[in-house]
């Protein structure tokens, strides 16, 4: 039973750059099964990359098809695969409103950040360098994937923040200074860079409240501290997997606030199961054979 003010809330992580079919699928049927406030995401929800719009609004209504089947309301949070290039920011533009923006839930304050903020002329070289590169991964291209331009960018790591959307954090974070606690919720890890100013400006302002910073793009659940607050770069709820990498794994995240204090579990898909021990998925079961992640570049 929740006391008054307390509530949970889930998170997914990345499920495309290579997505296993039928995974996420599992993942909405068992988030309904533990009935959260609402559900957020660390973004890469499309394969994306393109410039055809008509492609984009094919894999946008593919996944909100899958997405409205949650029973409570999601949040949208983009990554490199949904925010490739200026075309893709336009058209997530028109569809779901800003690429960053924020909220406040029960004394929580929710802050959801774009990290591909990018100058347009720096974006489109990133782009470019990025198609040359998955060229030479399908064998369309001469030479190694890890000898490429955009492989040694240090974008394709950590992303960027921009002058504009950190403004508008320090603004929001100076308007709610009483809030219980603050989660950051972005795609790429930007607090990895120690050379991004902006993001540097932004943290130190976070680094004197409860908070605690949460992102994808590694498919890799990782969890390291910095003083007493959290930085945790989660799995797949979905997405390409490492077999060779043990932390590579699909999960969903589960926060309980408590009195204004979050306690988080990260439960894996495979140990969610119905009272007949099967893996759910909207009346229908899966076998442990059929969920079994495949091998993906």
């Amino acid at each position: 039973m929740e006391a008054e003010g307390d509530f949970s809330f889930a998170i997914i992580s990345d499920l495309t750059g290579g997505e296993r079919e039928r995974i996420f699928e599992v993942a909405v049927a068992q988030i309904n099964h533990f009935e959260p406030r609402f559900v957020l995401s660390v973004g890469d929800l499309i394969e994306g990359g393109t410039e055809d719009t008509l492609q984009l609004k094919m894999e946008w209504e593919y996944f909100d098809e899958r997405v409205n089947k949650l029973e409570k309301p999601f949040f949208h949070l983009g990554g490199n695969h949904d925010l490739t290039n200026p075309a893709m920011k336009r058209f997530w533009n028109s569809r779901y409103g800003p690429t960053y923006y924020h909220f406040v839930y029960n004394e929580v304050l929710f802050l959801m950040l774009d990290s591909e903020d990018y100058e347009q002329k720096r974006m489109m070289e990133i782009y470019e360098a990025r198609a040359k590169a998955l060229k030479m991964i399908d064998g369309e291209l001469e030479g190694e994937y890890t000898d490429s331009e955009y492989y040694h960018m240090e974008e394709r790591k950590t992303g960027s923040l921009g002058t504009e959307q950190r403004i508008y954090f320090e603004q929001v974070l100076k308007n709610n200074p009483q809030v219980e606690w603050t989660f950051v919720l972005m795609h790429k890890p930007l607090w990895k860079n120690q050379k991004l100013e902006e993001w540097s400006k932004l943290e130190a302002i976070l680094g004197k409240r409860n908070h605690t910073v949460i992102n994808g793009h590694y498919h890799s659940f990782s969890h390291e501290k910095k003083g007493t607050n959290s930085y945790i770069m989660l799995g797949t709820t979905g997405g390409a997997q490492n077999t060779e990498d043990p932390n590579s794994f699909d999960h969903i995240t589960w926060v309980k606030m408590n009195k204004g204090v979050p306690t988080m579990s990260h439960i894996r898909m495979d140990g969610i199961l119905n009272e007949e021990g099967k893996i759910p998925l909207n009346g229908d079961t899966l076998s442990f054979q059929a969920y079994k992640p495949l091998l993906t570049p």
